[in-house]
């Protein structure tokens, strides 16, 4: 039988991984279950929230909801705003990529075209993110304007890094004078609020609003019609409320 010599030393071995961290061959069994027990929870609880809010509904809810055990939901998520988090994320995602790319654009616009087309890729994101994720969008704008406290904060902070990319993205538009002298912070907060409300009437069938991919077109021009610059020429005419002639 052949000895090691004392210099030889066996090579270390790594600790298993724990179970949660062994996900299984791609498209394994294992893979499978784990996508459908997330995915019954997360349709659950999008479904409860919706009907009751966020602070209407418990874990117990969910996991009763999804037909799984109060367990289960723990090996996935780490608690109810762990749960929120990943359902808001591809809206998330998809939605400030696009507020990048329109602060970029404006930032190199130097008519009212490039500035329309900048802001319409934006309302064509809005547009997509309602057609595809309908239901995480409408719970952002229900739940957004609350208390940042729970389950709600990872939805707050997106509503305040969309306000402040709105002010921003307002801000590069005056640089080149192609927007109305008024305050980027009263203009951007002002859309951002206009919009939000509209989308919410959208997804709430409050109103008929027509074809959502109509959207896109409507609410730039919507914008851009009350914040631009208007070009030089004669005054309009226009009278204030109280009944005397109006500046242009």
């Amino acid at each position: 039988m052949a000895t090691r010599k004392p210099s030889e030393r066996p090579e270390e071995e790594s600790p298993p991984a724990p179970a949660s961290q062994r996900p299984g061959p791609q498209g394994g069994v294992r893979e499978t279950n784990r996508r459908e027990r997330v995915k019954a929870l997360s349709d659950a609880a999008l479904e409860l929230f919706l009907e009751r809010g966020l602070d209407g509904v418990t874990i117990d809810d969910i996991t009763q909801a999804a037909g799984v055990a109060k367990g289960t939901f723990y090996r996935y998520f780490e608690d109810k705003a762990a749960l929120v988090d990943q359902l808001l994320e591809p809206v998330r995602r998809e939605l400030l990529q696009g507020l990048v790319a329109c602060g970029e654009a404006l930032e190199a616009a130097r008519d009212v075209e490039a500035m329309f087309e900048a802001y319409r890729a934006v309302a064509a994101i809005i547009a997509g993110a309602i057609v595809q994720h309908p239901g995480v969008v409408r719970l952002y704008l229900q739940e957004c304007r609350g208390p940042a406290v729970g389950a709600r904060v990872k939805l707050v902070e997106v509503a305040r890094l969309i306000s402040r990319y709105a002010v921003d993205i307002t801000r590069k538009a005056h640089t080149h004078g192609l927007l109305r002298p008024i305050r980027p912070a009263v203009s951007g907060l002002a859309v951002v609020g206009a919009v939000e409300r509209l989308l919410l009437a959208v997804l709430s069938e409050e109103e008929d609003v027509g074809n959502p991919l109509e959207l896109p077109d409507a609410l730039t021009t919507l914008v851009l019609d009350g914040l631009r610059l208007p070009r030089p020429g004669p005054p309009s005419g226009r009278r204030k409320l109280d009944g005397k002639p109006g500046r242009p």
